[in-house]
């Protein structure tokens, strides 16, 4: 891959108002579109097939172009995890879900994975913590009938 990575100005992600310790993975996915571009590792393009169809099902459509494929809007999926979650922990969660969590939860950690399902790229984006800080009990494992 001879091309240089696509100058695309840094995207606006929909990360709510009430999040906490947020870190943005920019740099580091700068670093890794430069690696693949100098033909240092193909390992980038490995998505998942879960992956693929989980962003296919459940991913919100960004309004930002592969970088590396340059013809498919990627999509953002955003994985929730904590201890207070219980089996619900590493769920995929929209944002309005995720709202409506931090209301009811004390803390939890959410991960947002940008992918292209044309090239299997995929990338962490961002994350940040969320929740009302109030300290709850761990909660057991309940019956699911999924």
């Amino acid at each position: 891959m001879s091309r240089s990575p696509a100058r695309i100005a840094p995207a606006p992600l929909l990360i709510p108002e009430s999040a906490r310790e947020i870190i943005d993975y920019a740099l580091d996915r700068r670093a890794k579109l430069r690696e693949l571009f100098r033909g240092f590792s193909s390992e980038l393009l490995d998505a998942d097939p879960y992956l693929i169809r989980a962003a296919k099902h459940h991913g919100r459509v960004s309004d930002r172009k592969c970088p590396v494929c340059r013809k498919e809007n990627l999509f953002e999926l955003r994985y929730t995890f904590g201890d207070l979650l219980g089996q619900y922990s590493g769920r995929i969660k929209s944002h309005d879900e995720i709202e409506e969590m931090s209301q009811q939860v004390g803390e939890f950690q959410v991960y947002i994975v940008e992918v292209c399902i044309k090239c299997s790229w995929n990338h962490l984006i961002a994350s940040y913590v969320m929740g009302d800080g109030i300290p709850r009990a761990i909660p057991r494992r309940l019956p699911t009938y999924e």
